[in-house]
């Protein structure tokens, strides 16, 4: 299983990582992205062997006002079939969060929400 972390905050992948490293098993890979831009790139890198999983903060660099920055990175991942099957997760503190989710059609768990593990259960489902 290939895992993408998209988020700005150094804590928020570092906090993601550990609790998804004691979830999954030892070969899973997690890989980390800090802002949309260097999310597309790996994605785009990883074209041949796509992510299974991407978990995508909405607010971070705010170059592509008036969506977040999660929003536009989540835009461009579904332009690629190769990520057609691929799983995408909003995990932010955006007030509209579950209404961009329906919008895109992709799950999403509010920060608030991530303090407790069992949470994170749903995007394995």
């Amino acid at each position: 299983m290939k895992i993408l972390i998209t988020d700005d905050s150094s804590g928020w992948i570092e906090y993601h990582t550990k609790v998804l490293e004691s979830m999954l098993p030892p070969e899973a890979e997690i890989d980390t992205a800090k802002s949309a831009k260097e999310g597309l790139d790996k994605i785009t890198l990883n074209i041949d062997s796509p992510y299974d999983v991407i978990l995508t903060d909405m607010q971070m660099e705010g170059d592509f006002l008036p969506l977040y920055a999660g929003e536009w990175f989540i835009r461009q991942i579904k332009t690629f079939p190769q990520y057609d099957r691929t799983k995408i997760v909003i995990i932010s503190a955006a007030p509209n969060i579950k209404s961009i989710a329906g919008k895109y059609n992709v799950e999403y768990l509010p920060k608030p929400m991530c303090q407790l593990k069992s949470n994170y259960g749903k995007i394995f489902e």
